[in-house]
């Protein structure tokens, strides 16, 4: 997956440096060292190129990066998360690179990790019992809260106003698990301008839960505040935007344009469209993403892989356990 624990990383990385190039790995390496990819490759080279930080994505990047990746490219240093990588055969995944003194590390994002959010995505089915996994767990596979702070929101904001000649444009959604079909229209909307400046409105997680039902949303909305301001072709969010679009809004924003996508409007809680105004003003455009993905289509692709995920994250959690262990033992020698 590609989520904002993730966007925080490469945003501490780009700050090491002057350029970033993230390398992503195929669907193909990934299965083989983690388990199945829950977006395909083509996805993910899109949703890693959509964050504001990243410079160059290098597409197919070996699971062990090498000296000779990093000279491939002409890299000083290459970085990564404070947790464990480990190889097939349980190895440091970046030994080489350690030693030649061309590592850095960034903090990892506490409160979200990949297979935090598919276990928050099988919890949501009925049909799904926990299965409890190995005795004990590790601290790095642990669901956790995820905890919001202002200094954060600093970080990931633009900070940027809208200059004279800006089209204002808003959009309005959940924006819940942060996807590919976000982007695809998130880009789409930002070609509609010379010079857009995108904001984009989260409604709160009991509206999102009013009108996509479920355990909607998976991610609540400091999360999702996060994920959409990571992205390039956005410029501000309103955090818990009202669901009516209504002409306070419009005016407050000098919003010339109001876009939305090809998925259903629900009505209001009164029953009427939420999208009145703008279009009675006649600045609402539908703008279709050319992308089918949608979040309940990635809830579907993970209860479909359910056992083999399951069987996935426990294995991860066994090979960080061991790690921890073998970890301890070498303290204990020591003394």
């Amino acid at each position: 997956m590609v989520h904002y624990g993730h966007s925080n990383q490469l945003r501490q990385a780009r700050a090491m440096g002057d350029y970033l190039i993230v390398g992503v790995h195929t669907d193909e390496e990934i299965a083989k060292h983690k388990g199945p990819p829950v977006f395909t490759q083509e996805e993910r080279y899109k949703m890693v190129q959509a964050i504001k930080w990243v410079d160059e994505i290098a597409p197919g990047a070996p699971y062990v990066t090498t000296l000779e990746t990093l000279d491939k490219y002409s890299c000083d240093f290459c970085v990564h998360g404070d947790d464990i990588t480990l190889t097939i055969d349980g190895k440091d995944t970046y030994e080489e690179v350690k030693t030649a003194g061309r590592y850095r590390e960034c903090k990892r994002t506490q409160g979200v990790s990949t297979t935090d959010l598919v276990g928050r995505m099988l919890l949501m089915t009925k049909a799904h019992h926990s299965n409890i996994g190995p005795k004990g767990h590790s601290p790095w596979t642990g669901v956790s809260q995820f905890l919001q702070t202002s200094q954060k929101i600093i970080q990931f904001a633009s900070g940027k106003e809208p200059q004279p000649g800006d089209t204002i444009i808003y959009v309005a959604g959940a924006f819940d698990l942060f996807h590919v079909g976000h982007v695809d229209f998130l880009e789409k909307v930002h070609q509609l301008a010379e010079k857009p400046y995108i904001i984009a409105g989260l409604h709160f997680d009991q509206e999102v839960n009013r009108y996509k039902g479920k355990n909607y949303p998976i991610m609540n909305i400091h999360e999702r505040t996060l994920s959409v301001l990571a992205c390039r072709y956005v410029s501000e969010v309103v955090i818990g935007a009202p669901y009516a679009v209504t002409a306070d809004l419009l005016d407050h924003f000098r919003v010339t344009l109001v876009c939305h996508g090809m998925t259903e409007v629900v009505p209001d809680k009164d029953g009427s469209d939420p999208y009145e105004e703008p279009k009675q003003r006649g600045i609402f455009q539908l703008v279709d993403s050319g992308s089918n993905l949608t979040t309940d289509l990635i809830v579907q692709r993970i209860i479909k892989n359910r056992l083999e995920f399951e069987a996935r994250n426990q294995k991860k959690e066994a090979k960080e356990l061991a790690v921890l262990e073998a970890m301890r033992r070498l303290e204990e020698e020591k003394h």
